[in-house]
């Protein structure tokens, strides 16, 4: 035998949001945000950084 449907709980928000996106349309798509570049170093690598790359 099928499982009864779960009864939907009315929600206000959900009605508010129904009738703000037939007014005024559905919401932009979302977009990632760019990472922001990253600032030179402040002073001149020392002799032990350098040899440490390498």
């Amino acid at each position: 035998m099928p499982r009864k449907k779960k009864k939907k709980i009315f929600s206000a928000a959900t009605v508010v949001r129904e009738m703000a996106r037939e007014r005024v349309g559905s919401p932009k798509a979302s977009r990632l945000v760019p990472a922001k570049p990253t600032k030179p170093e402040k002073y001149k690598p020392t002799l032990g950084k350098l040899l440490e790359e390498e």
